[in-house]
């Protein structure tokens, strides 16, 4: 969906709604949603960037050490 989002201001704040789009993506009040930098512009997503990169760097660890991950399954 490709839609307008208008910047409004709200006390001394800058706003814009996205309800239709919080929706879609099975969003609620009190959830995070995290800005993303990208080449394009922005990107609004519930997934942490930081979190994925994270994982990135556990993943490699588990394969570099599988018997110690072994080891801590036990």
């Amino acid at each position: 969906m490709n839609k307008p989002l208008t910047i409004r201001k709200v006390g001394n704040s800058l706003s814009v709604t996205i309800s239709d789009f919080a929706k879609e993506l099975g969003l609620g009040e009190g959830d995070k949603l995290f800005a993303v930098r990208t080449p394009a512009g922005l990107e609004l997503t519930p997934y942490d960037p930081d979190f994925d990169k994270a994982m990135g760097t556990a993943r490699d660890f588990m394969r570099k050490y599988p018997s110690a991950m072994k080891k801590l399954a036990e």
